[in-house]
């Protein structure tokens, strides 16, 4: 993307600053309280979150009286699965858990946890603010809007605008009006840093635990862009590692320019297709910025439309590895999708 310059946004919003020691160190994020400024690219800063920002609201009932008891402090392997018949989008949303066939690096494991119940959503919608959005910025914002009103009172969103820098423009809060006026505060400028975007949207995610089954939820990140990051301080393989070690499913949208994509997006497919694919998300590559509405409630339909599916491991050592994890249904024609491995937990050093 040509980076463009950068403009001055009004209104409350939560800033971090990324430094070179975040780059580094891939640890921290500095703070500020001062109001943004356009002093250069890589300049963040952070004020007091808006007034009215909603409290985490409590989950539904898991539901049926087959689905198992969360036991916290276990480990747990636990998988969002979605599934849909072959060849198509439609979600198959009847299944049990005798269904389901869960098998880590080649063994079949034993499910112990499941339930098909809508359980609320902790949400990142991360947008694409550079200056080669500016034509396009406005029908991605009503896009944007449209997405978060269909959201539930249950469910937590936030919004995090991003361009040479990245901005928190609402935490995490189940106000549609907040949303909203979030997402119309932003504007056009600057150059692309969406890997620094992703890495605080799972960080912030992160901070979104469960210590019940009254407050497990669903987490996903839905990322829009329209081009190849050009101004991040992290390299993709770090956020890559930290999108795989989280439960986030990340959605990523790659729209594409009138007049196609050249090298530069063919890298940028790539990795949001990789990010896509390693979490069980999906990626999306419109044409039109009008196909977003449409999207964005494709990505809806299929997040209250998923299983949470859990099982202990046989494999009993704790040597941090990567274990490879494939889902697969008895019933005939249906695919299931879901993030495709995690790291084993690592020894206890006392």
């Amino acid at each position: 993307m040509t980076p463009g310059p950068a403009s001055d946004r009004p209104g409350p919003r939560r800033v971090f600053r990324l430094s070179i020691a975040l780059a580094i160190a891939a640890a921290g994020v500095v703070t500020t309280t001062a109001p943004r400024a356009s002093s250069g690219p890589l300049a963040a800063d952070q004020s007091q979150p808006p007034a009215g920002q909603a409290p985490p609201a409590p989950a539904t009932s898991p539901g049926t009286a087959k689905e198992q008891t969360f036991k916290a402090g276990v480990d747990l392997v636990s998988l969002n699965v979605t599934v849909t018949e072959n060849g198509t989008t439609r979600y198959t949303t009847d299944l049990e858990a005798e269904n389901f066939q869960i098998f880590e690096d080649g063994t079949k494991q034993d499910v112990t946890y499941f339930t098909r119940a809508n359980l609320p959503i902790a949400l990142a919608l991360l947008i694409d603010t550079s200056a080669s959005m500016e034509s396009r910025l406005q029908t991605a914002q009503d896009a944007a809007i449209g997405f978060t009103k269909r959201l539930r009172p249950q469910d937590l969103a936030e919004i995090i605008d991003f361009d040479s820098r990245v901005i928190i423009l609402q935490p995490f809060t189940s106000d549609p009006a907040l949303l909203e006026s979030a997402i119309r505060r932003t504007s056009a400028g600057g150059s692309t840093s969406a890997y620094n975007a992703v890495y605080i949207a799972l960080k912030d995610l992160k901070k979104v635990q469960a210590g019940s089954v009254d407050e497990i939820r669903r987490q996903a990140i839905v990322l829009l862009s329209d081009g190849e990051d050009t101004s991040s301080l992290l390299p993709f393989e770090e956020v890559l590692d930290l999108a795989k070690r989280s439960e986030t499913a990340i959605y990523a949208v790659g729209l594409r320019s009138p007049e196609g994509g050249g090298k530069g997006f063919k890298e940028a497919e790539y990795i949001l297709k990789q990010l896509s694919q390693e979490t069980g998300g999906r990626a999306f590559f419109p044409s039109q910025v009008s196909d977003l509405a449409g999207i964005y409630a494709q990505i809806s339909d299929e997040l209250s439309s998923q299983y949470s599916v859990g099982y202990q491991s046989k494999n009993l050592k704790r040597d941090g590895a990567w274990r490879r994890v494939v889902v697969r249904v008895t019933r005939p024609n249906l695919i299931a999708r879901t993030k495709q491995g995690y790291f084993a937990p690592t020894a206890t050093v006392r």
